[in-house]
């Protein structure tokens, strides 16, 4: 029965034949043939199973090494049924033909979450553009409730925008655009604890490891009545500075003005000083020098007075025995 099911015994038989054949064959010398030992054909086949046996369960044990990367989790599945997730980095092994591996990351994920329009505590309406940055902690617990990861960052977008609508609806529209506002807080750090509290009761075995936002807008339809409301804005209060700089400079210049005519009030008052003690000065002069001779100060002063009433077109009638006729014709006797 052995040799019937041996698939090389009809190439055992022709080889075998073809040997005889040469046996019987002549020499060309004419010498009659030696006959030769038959070759051990069944040895060599059996070698050759062997070893081919040997390469085909190398081929197979290869093909089922997979390697775990420190970045990554591997996944074994059997028949479609997790049976282990390897997270150690090394070279593993899995069931020929029944198992398959498939592969995870471990490391830091980012996802843009995408635009939402959500209504500020003061009803206005703004576009908000966040992406968080994320982690798979569980994969076990990953895979049994959100499936893979397209799942799982749809679950965790869903949380983020519920939660970001939540505390935006509790602050006004200023307070959301303005960063150094205190009443917006740690805004992205409440954002990020609550959505980690909502994956944790859903056993999605992934983390939230931050909320940002990228761009805050406002919709089409409302950004020119926002334009025209910010350049009003604008101008009432370089309207305002224009004022207050032209109060201030009225006070300035009433300031300057007082401050001038105070300074003029002291030096004329200084001048009038001055002059009045040199007129006093100049007068005890004059009475001095005028007291040596006073026949000559009553000259003198009549001279002056003709200076000053005496003009082109005077006459003057005056007796010709008066002294002042008698000083104009020269007579000094």
């Amino acid at each position: 029965m052995a040799n019937d099911n041996n698939p090389f015994k009809s190439i055992e038989e022709k080889f075998l034949e073809r040997q005889r054949e040469k046996q019987k064959r002549p020499k060309a010398t004419g010498g009659p043939v030696t006959p030769k030992a038959p070759i051990e054909v069944k040895k060599y086949v059996k070698l050759t199973l062997i070893l081919t046996a040997i390469f085909a369960l190398a081929v197979i044990m290869i093909a089922n090494i997979f390697i775990v990367k420190e970045d990554e989790y591997r996944v074994v599945r059997q028949f479609g049924e997790i049976k282990r997730i390897v997270q150690e980095p090394g070279m593993n092994m899995k069931i020929p033909f029944i198992q398959s591996v498939t592969s995870l990351p471990k490391s830091l994920m980012t996802y843009n979450v995408s635009e939402a329009e959500i209504n500020t505590k003061d009803k206005k309406r703004i576009i908000i553009d966040n992406y968080s940055v994320w982690r798979i902690t569980n994969p076990g617990k990953m895979i049994s409730n959100a499936r893979n990861i397209i799942n799982a960052e749809a679950r965790m977008e869903e949380f983020i925008y519920s939660v970001v609508r939540t505390e935006l609806g509790q602050l006004n529209y200023v307070d959301v655009v303005n960063d150094e506002n205190s009443s917006r807080g740690s805004l992205n750090d409440r954002v990020t604890k609550r959505v980690n509290e909502f994956l944790a009761e859903g056993n999605y075995g992934i983390e939230v490891v931050d909320v940002r936002m990228k761009r805050i807008d406002l919709p089409e339809e409302n950004e020119q009545s926002i334009y025209t409301r910010m350049i009003s804005e604008r101008q009432s209060t370089a309207q305002s500075y224009l004022s207050q700089g032209d109060a201030d400079k009225r006070r300035i210049e009433a300031e300057t003005d007082r401050e001038v005519q105070e300074m003029l009030a002291t030096a004329k008052k200084e001048a009038a000083i001055i002059h009045a003690e040199g007129e006093s000065a100049a007068a005890k002069i004059y009475n001095d020098s005028f007291s040596k001779d006073p026949e000559f100060y009553n000259l003198y002063r009549t001279l002056q007075s003709y200076t000053k009433t005496i003009g082109d077109d005077t006459m003057i009638i005056i007796p010709a025995d008066s002294p002042y006729a008698k000083v104009l014709t020269g007579y000094l006797e």
